[in-house]
């Protein structure tokens, strides 16, 4: 019983006089690590992935180091080449992108590395990762011509197709009835945007859907087709139904979608409510 008490005393002991020396051995490991990522972007001219991580918080923890001291000369020389590449790439992106915009029919407005074609229709670049992002849908890739291509086509699924914003309020209007008449809401009282947004969609579908709720025959409407129709609507200046009956998006912060407002901003709108138009 003694024996195996000073057993787990001496295990319990030598893990703490372990535990500080096996830290600073991955400590090192780490910075090692480092080391040949750097070495290994350099040679290959990753000037991109070099540029992020001479950027990174591991260049101090390395140049602190007394023995990688000699690091920070070259980390300088490295850093400054790295950055006059990604200048150089960057200003030749930013001209392509708008060249191969215009030839798309597409006027690319570019506040590197944000840019936007129409409301509700933008991206961002991210150099290191080598990924562009547009309305939240990433692709792995920086080239402008997949980047024009995919805005060339989002354009096309949200705008290119007919739209008459009377039409189409007047359709929302009658979602809004529906619903204020199952909950017994008197007339222009707020309903929640996630519950329009929903009750809206299950309109849009045919009798035969109910009967047969194949994937095949459901009749999707993105949340991005929303905001933007919204928007369209505002747009046109045409946000009254035939009836005189006007919609108002109401923002917040509770069962909120992000939806493009009145000035074209992304906002959080939590319901939308008709009422008189004045």
């Amino acid at each position: 019983m003694d024996n195996d008490f000073y057993l787990l005393d001496n295990t319990d002991k030598l893990n703490d006089i372990v535990r500080p020396f096996q830290k600073e051995l991955n400590r090192g490991q780490r910075l090692a690590d480092f080391l040949k990522q750097c070495i290994r972007c350099a040679g290959r001219d990753d000037f991109l992935q070099l540029d992020e991580l001479l950027s990174s918080k591991m260049v101090q923890n390395v140049e602190q180091e007394e023995v990688l001291a000699e690091c920070k000369p070259l980390f300088d020389e490295l850093r400054q080449s790295a950055q006059d590449k990604v200048d150089r790439y960057r200003m030749e992106l930013i001209g392509d992108l708008t060249s191969l915009g215009k030839e798309a029919g597409l006027d690319i407005v570019i506040d590197f590395p944000r840019f936007s074609i129409l409301k509700g229709i933008d991206g961002e670049i991210a150099f290191g990762d080598r990924t562009t992002t547009i309305n939240k849908r990433v692709m792995k890739s920086i080239d402008p011509r997949r980047i024009v291509t995919a805005l060339g086509r989002l354009k096309k699924e949200l705008y290119d197709r007919p739209f008459e914003p009377e039409k189409y309020v007047n359709s929302l209007h009658k979602t809004y009835v529906v619903i204020c008449k199952a909950d017994n809401l008197p007339a222009a009282s707020p309903v929640a945007i996630q519950r329009f947004y929903l009750e809206y969609v299950i309109s849009l579908q045919s009798k035969v859907f109910f009967t047969n709720m194949e994937k095949s025959k459901f009749r999707g409407y993105s949340l991005e087709q929303f905001s933007v129709d919204l928007w369209r609507c505002f747009e046109s200046g045409i946000t009254t139904t035939s009836q005189g009956m006007s919609f108002k998006l109401t923002s917040g912060r509770n069962f909120c979608l992000w939806l493009l407002d009145s000035t074209g901003q992304r906002k959080q709108i939590s319901s939308i409510s008709f009422q008189e138009s004045k």
